[in-house]
């Protein structure tokens, strides 16, 4: 086994640099997430949104009309398909 010794000073300015990489790392991780699923819709939102009752929304969604992810048991939109939705129907 290799023992590495270095002097208090350098230690510290080590563990300094170490905690604020990891505070950069742990910032970018919660905005990443928040991108990630921060702004997406649910049903709820969504048939508020459109104005649609939820079985509306079921047929939007077996129809292909509506793009979206599902987790566990719940449905979520992106906002962005849900503007193109609205601008095809406000068109039509």
């Amino acid at each position: 086994m290799e023992v590495i010794t270095i002097e208090k000073k350098t230690y510290e300015a080590m563990m300094e640099r170490f905690r604020i990489l990891t505070a950069k790392v742990d910032a970018l991780c919660r905005e990443c997430d928040e991108k990630r699923m921060g702004r997406w819709l649910d049903n709820q939102d969504v048939c508020q949104i459109l104005n649609i009752s939820l079985r509306t929304l079921q047929t939007y969604r077996s129809n292909r009309m509506l793009p979206y992810t599902q987790i566990g048991y719940k449905m979520f939109y992106k906002p962005e398909d849900v503007g193109k939705l609205l601008e095809q129907s406000s068109a039509l």
